[in-house]
């Protein structure tokens, strides 16, 4: 095969994805499996697991994908469609040495992709951007590779199924948004104790019902409409290829990633005491406080669910999650992110608690907040700004955080400049405790758009 071209927006931070007809074709699939395939078999590796999502492109990109893999060599197994965790579990179950997920994720239905693992770890950033020179050299690896099709999806739901409670249950709404986990969301959660209502199971690529994004409330709409007209205790969202969750409570108000994190911190180390936790920069400093009253060892770390993760196995952490709902469980799991193991977690937190997921949540301390701020920045500056606020605010003396971008603490609270490692923007965020109040948070914001003008930058409308 001689070599291919990408797109130049093709081959990201985390994963590779495109938009279906302009910058992803099958072509495009069949290449990045011939690439993918030489760096395992450069790295002597023989077997991959390959899976797909529910969207209307995804089986022409499996075959592809699948064709140039075994074009490389490769042993590749197909495990059909299913939630990207399910293809994650997979590659445990069945002792293989990578594996592929097509998947758009939380996207709009025009976009797909792929997300690439290799024996159990994440491969992300420059070992994706690597493909790119691979396959334009064309200088693959040749080989004729079996293909198999193996089902898993009954092995995954009965070992989901073994963290189900054996209490009475809860009464539960569970949206799958049409996304790829509908099906598996249906089995198991006819496994489970309690009561269960689901919303949109069926899988659908054009997502009719809504975008399969938890993390953004008008998504939620649904779900909240089906908690309050039956009186449900919580409901549960996932997105797109069920990787990610969202929560609301029996009041209908939308609880986010880290507050469910410090109810799912507090069970894990009532077991496992001094326990590590860690969780992204955006993260509110309620989270970072709840694990050390709790007894456990917070840690902040840089925003991405492939670094999060790799960070989990460097430091041995059972327990981690970002804003964006992943959350990752290396205690009785296998450290990856998945939305229906994460929410079955949440359900025994929640019984053992002795609480309500509305009582949790107001017995929460109060921070008020902004949401994630995302505004346009050329590549060339978006690393860049960052850098120089860090630098000049340490110079000044201020209290700065510089793991992922620059988090500034100040007796209001803090606020956060990161460069998105996904798109040609900033993202900030400012964060002030009750005492502080909307003054408080006025100030910080004022505080992020003196910095963002001394470096060049006009502040959002914040």
């Amino acid at each position: 095969m001689t070599g291919h071209g990408f797109h130049p927006s093709f081959l990201r931070e985390y994963d590779a994805r495109g938009i279906v007809g302009e910058t992803l074709s099958e072509a495009d699939a069949l290449a990045l499996g011939r690439a993918f395939g030489t760096v395992l078999a450069r790295g002597d590796r023989q077997s991959a697991a390959v899976g797909y999502d529910g969207r209307l492109s995804s089986p022409g990109l499996e075959a592809a994908l699948v064709e140039g893999l075994s074009a490389a060599g490769i042993d590749t197994t197909r495990i059909g469609l299913g939630p990207t965790p399910m293809l994650y579990f997979a590659m445990y179950h069945l002792g293989l040495d990578a594996g592929v997920m097509v998947t758009g994720s939380h996207n709009p239905p025009d976009y797909n992709g792929f997300k690439m693992v290799v024996a159990g770890e994440a491969f992300f950033g420059e070992h994706i951007r690597a493909l790119g020179p691979l396959a334009a050299a064309g200088g693959f690896a040749e080989g004729r590779g079996a293909v198999s099709g193996v089902a898993v999806e009954d092995a995954y739901v009965a070992r989901l199924a073994e963290e189900a409670g054996d209490g009475p249950g809860l009464r539960v709404g569970w949206d799958a948004g049409n996304g790829s986990a509908g099906r598996v969301m249906a089995r198991l959660t006819a496994l489970l104790p309690g009561e269960h209502f689901l919303l949109n199971e069926e899988i659908d690529g054009t997502f009719p019902a809504h975008h399969p994004d938890p993390t953004v409330p008008e998504n939620l709409v649904q779900l909240v409409d089906l908690v309050r007209r039956e009186g449900l205790d919580l409901g549960i969202a996932l997105d797109g290829d069920g990787d990610r969750l969202g929560a609301v409570d029996g009041e209908g108000e939308v609880l986010w990633a880290d507050q469910l994190l410090i109810l799912l911190a507090r069970d894990l180390l009532a077991e496992r005491p001094g326990a590590g936790v860690i969780a992204d920069v955006k993260a509110s400093q309620a989270l970072f406080d709840a694990v050390a009253e709790a007894g456990g060892r917070p840690e902040m770390w840089k925003t991405g669910h492939t670094l999060i993760k790799s960070r989990m196995a460097e430091t041995g952490t059972p327990l981690a999650g970002e804003m964006s709902g992943h959350i990752f469980f290396a205690d009785r799991w296998y450290g990856f992110d998945d939305g229906l193991y994460a929410a079955l977690r949440l359900l025994g937190a929640l019984e053992r608690s002795g609480l309500t997921l509305a009582e949790f949540r107001r017995s929460l301390p109060v921070w008020i907040n902004t949401p994630e701020l995302r505004f346009p920045c050329p590549e060339t500056r978006k690393f860049a700004v960052p850098g120089e606020v860090a630098r000049r605010l340490a110079a000044a003396g201020a209290d700065v955080n510089a793991t992922d971008g620059v988090r500034v603490a100040t007796e209001d609270g803090w606020w956060l400049l990161r460069a998105s490692n996904t798109q040609d923007a900033l993202v900030a965020r400012c964060e002030a405790h009750a005492g502080a109040g909307e003054a408080g948070l006025d100030r910080l914001k004022a505080a992020l758009a003196s910095e963002l003008r001394a470096s060049g930058v006009e502040p959002p409308e914040i």
